[in-house]
């Protein structure tokens, strides 16, 4: 049997939403205060090690006992904000997923159908008296959906191809406002232009979700693990924010060809990873 866990879970990209600390009522907004000034603070890949280390034990544990104390920090403009983890909302709501994500027989050797029918109705209980929780963090394994690309532009990109000590780093910052009215913008034009479709859904999915936090927030797009299964030239050369922006505008304007064009560059970049996913 694969090693499934060191497969499906490095391999994941995320959009993150880091939140100023005047948004967290109190006692919460002080611990994330207190926490801030730590100096051990873990690392995302301490996150993904935690994460890992869960699916070790047999039977595995599909979804952390108590939610996370730790977050993200960082500082915009000269204020504190916040992304905390909640790893173990975030693992109850990953499990849904998972049935689209592996075979059954994979699925059942990963995570046993006991394991997951508690961990379901640990969750069911847990949402009855938390009805409006919504993570700060979301995952997507093998890609980057191509409605987060909208949230950002091309000038907020980052690169950083690392050393032998630092990973290689791909991410977007932008400020929530930034986020939101391209959302917006972007929606107007692919509902005057397309038929209903994933894209669609997506980012108005996606556009709710930024509708639940602070308006001062930053929104980030992080490449994660995925910086793992492409070559230092795939990603120098990965302008994938510039392509959905110049074929959402080629749409604006009637130009089909454009847009089938940038449309074709953003398949073949992403056919690529997920072949990479089919040969694991």
């Amino acid at each position: 049997m694969p090693k499934v866990s060191s497969v499906i879970v490095p391999y994941a990209s995320y959009l993150r939403v880091y939140e100023p600390l005047a948004a967290f009522p109190e006692p919460e907004r002080s611990h994330w205060a207190r926490y801030a000034r730590r100096s051990d603070r873990p690392s995302y890949q301490d996150e993904l090690r935690r994460s890992l280390a869960d699916l070790v034990p047999t039977p595995p544990v599909a979804v952390p006992v108590h939610e996370s104390s730790d977050a993200f920090v960082t500082e915009v403009e000269g204020v504190l904000c916040v992304c905390p983890w909640r790893t173990r909302l975030r693992g109850w709501q990953a499990l849904g997923e998972l049935a689209q994500e592996l075979p059954p027989p994979v699925l059942d050797a990963v995570l046993p159908p006991v394991v997951r029918r508690q961990a379901t109705q640990d969750y069911e209980r847990w949402l009855a008296g938390n009805p409006d929780a919504r993570p700060w963090i979301r995952t997507a394994t093998w890609q980057v959906p191509l409605h987060w690309f909208v949230l950002v532009s091309d000038a907020e990109r980052r690169y950083d191809e690392g050393s032998a000590e630092i990973p290689p780093m791909l991410r977007y910052r932008t400020p929530m406002v930034q986020a939101r009215r391209r959302t917006a913008r972007a929606l107007r034009t692919l509902r005057d232009t397309l038929d209903e479709g994933p894209l669609i859904d997506g980012l108005v999915d996606v556009g709710r979700w930024l509708e639940e936090f602070h308006p001062r927030s930053l929104v980030e797009l992080d490449y994660g693990g995925l910086v793992h299964v492409l070559p230092p030239a795939a990603l120098d050369g990965d302008h994938s924010a510039a392509d959905v922006a110049e074929g959402i505008e080629a749409l604006r304007h009637g130009d089909g060809a454009t847009a089938g064009e940038a449309y074709g560059r953003l398949m073949e970049r992403w056919r690529a990873v997920r072949d990479r996913r089919s040969a694991n």
